[in-house]
């Protein structure tokens, strides 16, 4: 370890000389001055990891150096040591962001851990975390070979997450390459998993809550007459972008419940969102209403009518309520419907889907810079919780916790980050999709996709008689073998969505209330 330097500022200081050595033994080398004059000299002078401040000095106070050294080096660690217990102190101490705050008489013990709290937590933390992940790594590795039920994927999906935001601050690339190898294993074995069982979940009421059933079965039952509910379905999100951002909504709203539900395939806008808001799966939207139904093939915009769809299935549900449903597609849109929020407070459903994590995906792979400040998941993630920081959509937030809203956000598929690429030959009426395909006469590698002859046994749409789907697993994209090295070369490594992965079918979905 570094030689640790530590400025010791107090008019009595030959009172604490016991300290000084407790801590020299400890190897820690402590410079002393008796003022805050000579402190903020001594810091213009030399370079110090840490001081101890006393409050009460003759000269300067304690708290006017605190402001002094802070405009010098705002990075510099101060930690705050006083007779005095009065709580304006404290706060103005706090306010001034010092590193911690003792009461004398101080112990040397009581100074060691502060040093530690302060200087070594990174390091400690790091120790610990690769400890914990190296004993919960066998655990893991046990649960994959065993894992045999949606709830359990879930579950092992969010231990994944909980691990990959562990170790994303510790400089461990070795314990990093693990969990990556861990997450594409239980890719490997998710996708063999929804292989044997995703057509029984439409033959029996046993299969977990999917996007045409979550409205009815966990968003109707929060709707209350007269009490306000917001619903944000932000698109393309996926659970550990929500991690990512959950600690600043958590400032205004506490979670009531967050659980999981699953995206149909194939796990794009066009299917999964419209399943959402419709109640149904594809294949009953074209035969129940052909007229707002495009597929793959048609002309158009895909997600037009949403709000339709909507309005059917509150109609057919028999919900009486008072509603609205808006889509941002551009921060002016965003800062319009925050300048107007207020209006909504009479409604007892407001419906908001924001489309900023689609259009990040879709930059990622069209624009150069994007694909430099996305280039993996944690700088993704980086990304969505910068863009939400400062997006008209917080801003909504805060005011729909004012005005007592209710919240619910959820999204409608996640994506994956692409690596490898899978060969597939199809006809020019074959979909244009990365992840998955559905025309005739389709040619693929058997191993890398799950294939659906029949697409009606999945409630898919089929175009014609000879027609199927099949989807890509894990992080494979399909690449025609024509002009094939640039067409790999460009799409690997960014965000797609269609296929099957742990990414894109496990959905975040959360409800709070107002604090």
């Amino acid at each position: 370890m570094n030689e640790i330097k530590i400025l010791w500022v107090d008019d009595e200081i030959e009172l604490l000389k016991p300290h000084i050595l407790f801590l020299e033994k400890k190897n820690y080398k402590v410079s002393t001055c008796q003022s805050g004059t000579d402190a903020i000299e001594e810091i213009d002078e030399d370079t110090y990891d840490i001081v101890f401040l006393d409050e009460n000095m003759p000269g300067i106070t304690g708290l006017e150096t605190l402001t002094e050294l802070k405009a010098k080096k705002p990075d510099l660690p101060v930690v705050m040591i006083t007779k005095s217990e009065e709580e304006y102190i404290m706060e103005e101490a706090i306010g001034s962001k010092i590193a911690d705050y003792l009461i004398k008489p101080v112990n040397p013990n009581q100074i060691l851990l502060s040093l530690k709290k302060n200087l070594d937590i990174s390091r400690l933390v790091s120790e610990k975390t690769t400890s914990n992940y190296q004993q919960e790594f066998r655990k893991i590795a046990m649960d994959l070979t065993m894992v045999n039920s949606y709830e359990e994927w879930v579950e092992l999906y969010k231990k994944l997450i909980y691990w990959e935001l562990e170790l994303e601050n510790i400089e461990d690339t070795g314990l990093i390459e693990i969990l990556e190898s861990q997450k594409v294993e239980a890719n490997i074995q998710f996708g063999k998993f929804i292989e044997k069982n995703y057509k029984k979940w439409f033959e029996s009421d046993k299969g977990p809550v999917m996007s045409h059933t979550v409205f009815k079965e966990w968003i109707s039952p929060n709707i209350k007459k007269g009490k306000p509910t917001l619903l944000v379905v932000i698109d393309n999100l996926r659970y550990d972008q929500w991690r990512s951002f959950e600690s600043t909504v958590t400032n205004y709203y506490k979670k009531v419940k967050e659980c999981a539900y699953y995206s149909i395939l194939p796990t794009a806008t066009q299917y999964a969102r419209n399943a959402i808001f419709s109640g149904l799966m594809p294949l009953e939207m074209e035969r129940l209403h052909s007229s707002l139904w495009k597929n793959d093939t048609d002309e158009g915009g895909k997600n037009l009518h949403e709000e339709d769809f909507l309005a059917e299935q509150i109609r057919r549900q028999g919900l009486s309520i008072k509603w609205e449903y808006h889509k941002i597609s551009s921060l002016k849109a965003g800062k319009q419907l925050a300048q107007n929020f207020k209006s909504l407070k009479e409604k007892d459903l407001t419906v908001l889907v924001y489309n900023f994590v689609d259009m990040l995906s879709h930059a990622k792979t069209e624009m150069e810079v994007v694909k430099e400040l996305a280039s993996n998941d944690k700088a993704y993630r980086s990304l969505t919780q910068s863009w939400f920081k400062n997006s008209p959509l917080l801003d909504i937030i805060q005011q729909a916790q004012q005005l007592g809203f209710k919240l619910i956000i959820t999204t409608d598929h996640g994506t994956i980050n692409v690596k490898n690429p899978s060969k597939v030959v199809g006809d020019k009426e074959t979909s244009l999709n990365l992840r998955y395909k559905t025309g005739r006469s389709l040619s693929y590698e058997q191993k890398d996709v799950m294939a659906v002859k029949n697409p009606k046994e999945i409630y898919l749409p089929a175009i014609n008689m000879s027609n199927s789907f099949i989807f890509a697993k894990g992080d494979l994209f399909f690449a025609y073998p024509n002009n094939y090295n640039h067409y790999v070369s460009y799409y690997r490594n960014t965000y797609q969505h269609g296929g099957i992965s742990l990414e894109e079918m496990i959905i975040p979905f959360v409800i709070l209330e107002p604090k």
